[in-house]
């Protein structure tokens, strides 16, 4: 149970992540669309480097002895493949994938509320409807936190590299204030504001929480729905600061969409186990085959998608 000093540690981390989400514009559909339409992977290499932020912090927390249990990984299965496609269905139904929702509601797309509602009636539903059991746990540890103590310091040098270098740049304070909030530049603040959380909160994920509650299993119920609230308005005070707050009127259709991307999602990231949010945030820092797998997967069931879709216009 969080308490005091700790937890309002994690809701400001937890606040940071949804500042940055929605100021960065992440999203898995907007990175695999700028793939299709503009052969640019940049949103993708920056969710990726999300993963690297997260990894090299779990390292160091375990350097210094202060890593927290971490989740354990999963079989690659065929429910792992299912589940990715589902996921990566889901999201591009949705036209956002979970952090995206997150990112439209902070730009006062209310449709998007329904997005979590729906992906938490997915994971209700999962279970009789395609009767899959949950996973089991791979015995065995991550290859990640296996790593010698100097993989860690390697981290370390990439790190300060990757602060230092834009501020060498010529013209470096004009740049930096146009590229604060790039999309590398808001993944990697996602990454840091992540490990920090996890160190004083445990791994969490909204999308972990509402999977729990659909199974009766969620612990610190309480805490752990503040860190989402303090999430969503973190992002709400990005959107309202860059000038992105269009609160405006929505359609049946809008919300229809929206409830069915989530429950699409809810259905794969519990037969994956995991949203794509906690995929690029634990299971692909932690090396895991299946999340790398999922992701995968996800990413080119919303490729298809999108290529089908353009072909389908007139």
């Amino acid at each position: 149970m969080l308490a005091g000093l700790g937890f309002a540690l994690a809701a400001l981390c937890a606040g940071v992540m949804g500042f940055a989400i929605q100021r960065g514009g992440t999203c898995t559909v907007a990175a695999v669309e700028e793939i299709v339409h503009k052969h640019s992977a940049r949103r993708l290499l920056a969710l990726g480097e999300a993963s690297l932020w997260v990894a090299g912090g779990l390292l160091l927390a375990q350097a210094l002895h202060m890593l927290p249990a971490m989740p354990a990984g999963y079989a690659l299965s065929g429910w792992t493949i299912a589940g990715g496609a589902l996921l990566g269905f889901g999201a591009w139904v949705n036209r956002a994938c979970v952090f995206g929702a997150i990112a439209r509601l902070g730009s006062g797309e209310w449709s998007y509320a329904l997005t979590p509602l729906g992906f938490y009636l997915g994971c209700l539903s999962v279970g009789p409807l395609f009767g899959a059991g949950l996973q089991q746990p791979l015995p065995q540890g991550s290859p990640v936190l296996q790593a010698p103590v100097w993989v860690a310091l390697l981290f370390l040098a990439f790190a300060a590299w990757r602060v230092l270098l834009p501020l060498r740049m010529p013209g470096a304070r004009r740049a930096l204030a146009e590229r604060i909030w790039s999309p590398h530049a808001a993944t990697t603040v996602i990454g840091i504001s992540f490990v920090l959380m996890l160190l004083v909160a445990g791994a969490w994920a909204y999308t972990d929480v509402l999977a729990e509650l659909a199974r009766g299993m969620a612990a610190s119920l309480a805490a752990r729905t503040a860190l989402f609230a303090a999430l969503l308005l973190g992002a709400v005070w990005g959107g309202w600061t860059a000038g992105r707050w269009r609160s405006g009127r929505i359609s049946a259709a809008q919300c229809l969409r929206c409830l069915a991307g989530g429950l699409l999602m809810g259905w794969g990231s519990l037969l994956i186990p995991g949203g794509n949010d906690g995929l690029i945030l634990v299971g692909m820092p932690l090396l895991w085959p299946y999340a790398w797998a999922a992701f995968l997967l996800m990413c080119l069931t919303i490729g298809a998608a999108l290529l089908l879709a353009r072909r389908g216009r007139p």
